[in-house]
């Protein structure tokens, strides 16, 4: 009796809760106490955790509140614009969705979700190559979208690689230069989280106890798609999500070099950006290589531990980075956040974990409310400021106090 009325009970917590979503959740902040319920904790520890004593993600969150912000009364606010153009491409806001890994296994179907909410708002959005949908279909769904790639181990699969992404013609390219080893993520190994995952009692249990999870999202995308895999680290599909004998392979990246991005350079025809930039050095380096945009990025922390907050960087890294096109991400919570990082000299700002949470609770729901609620906290903020354009901001709004 019990299993015939679960299925009912589900559904009704579901309508319930999007019902509610709007008045619960008032910020990006709110969701991640909805999706810490909802995970399993393995899967709320990879989203959520940082690297080793989570110093670099604490000072990153942190760094936003040593900015204080200081507006210009009586200007005309009436008519603001806080649209953005980034390679050609026209966008309603300067914030978009971050690349994030396995964002399948969080929330159901995540990548197509956040891709189509993005589309809807005309927002950016970066796929993730650790994800678990081939990038063909999610191209599909947005065409809009940009594809984040973590490097193969030879030029042979690097080009094949940059080949299928030239391919499926998407329009950018983003290579990410801050993961050369594997990060120590102890909080990945206390929770048992591991990719490809170990079947195992722990595992079950975590299954078991989070039952919207296990029905609205596992169980449902093994009913439509079957076992998941690792779709786009390679040209080929890679490791399956779970498995008691596939290792997924994070070696081969120590040895790359700017070389490799010159060649990869050579090879791709579009836009190319270079995400997990924190060097005034390594910008020279992306502007002599003739790249087209940066990512000043920390990864969210979750790479070298006690690493600078992006923020504090920001300023010199434009002032190097000429006519390329500068975007930030990293810890973004609110539009004020968002706007410090543009009056420092970002062209746009990218949000990793809240989409991931809202994605995870709500569905496409959720990442549209998500997507409303920055972008309109942005608006209201830069009219608090007295700037009616994202233009008219620069570091006369701020004053660094802490």
């Amino acid at each position: 009796m019990i299993s015939l009325l679960f299925p009912y009970r589900l559904a009704n917590w579901i309508i319930t809760f999007m019902r509610n979503m709007q008045s619960r959740c008032l910020s990006l902040n709110d969701f991640e106490k909805y999706a810490k319920r909802h995970l399993p904790h393995p899967l709320f520890a990879y989203v959520s955790g940082g690297v080793e004593d989570n110093i670099a993600l604490r000072n990153t969150l942190a760094s936003y509140a040593r900015y204080s912000l200081i507006p210009e009364n009586m200007v005309d606010v009436s008519q603001r614009n806080i649209g953005v153009e980034l390679f050609g491409q026209s966008y309603a806001a300067p914030v978009g969705i971050a690349p994030m890994g396995i964002s399948a296994l969080t929330g159901f179907d995540g990548d197509c979700t956040l891709a189509r909410a993005a589309k809807e708002k005309k927002v950016p959005f970066i796929m993730s190559g650790s994800s678990l949908t081939r990038l063909e279909d999610v191209a599909q769904v947005n065409p809009d979208m940009w594809f984040q790639a973590y490097l193969p181990k030879t030029l042979e699969e690097i080009d094949a690689l940059i080949d299928r992404v030239k391919r499926a013609a998407i329009p950018v390219l983003v290579i990410t230069v801050d993961t050369p080893v594997k990060a120590n993520r102890e909080n990945n190994v206390r929770a048992g989280f591991a990719t490809p995952f170990r079947p195992n009692l722990k595992l079950a249990w975590q299954g078991i106890t989070h039952p919207r999870w296990l029905t609205g999202t596992l169980l449902k995308t093994l009913l439509k798609s079957g076992m998941p895999y690792f779709e786009n680290n390679h040209a080929q599909r890679g490791a399956p999500l779970f498995s008691k004998n596939a290792v997924r392979d994070f070696s081969g990246r120590s040895h790359l070099t700017w070389q490799h991005i010159e060649h990869i350079r050579a090879r791709w025809p579009g836009a190319m950006v270079i995400k997990g930039i924190l060097s005034r050095n390594d910008a020279l380096r992306c502007k002599a290589i003739g790249i087209d945009g940066i990512v000043v990025s920390n990864h969210g922390g979750r790479q070298l531990d006690t690493v600078i907050p992006p923020l504090y960087v920001l300023p010199e890294i434009v002032a190097a980075a000429g006519e390329m096109t500068v975007m930030f991400d990293s810890g973004i919570r609110r539009g004020t956040d968002a706007i410090k990082a543009i009056a420092l000299g970002a062209k746009a700002c990218f949000v990793g974990r809240p989409f991931n949470y809202a994605c995870a609770v709500g569905g496409l729901a959720g990442v549209n409310l998500a997507i409303d609620l920055i972008t309109s906290e942005v608006s209201r903020d830069l009219g608090m400021l007295g700037a009616a354009s994202l233009a008219d901001l620069g570091e006369k709004h701020l004053r660094l106090v802490g």
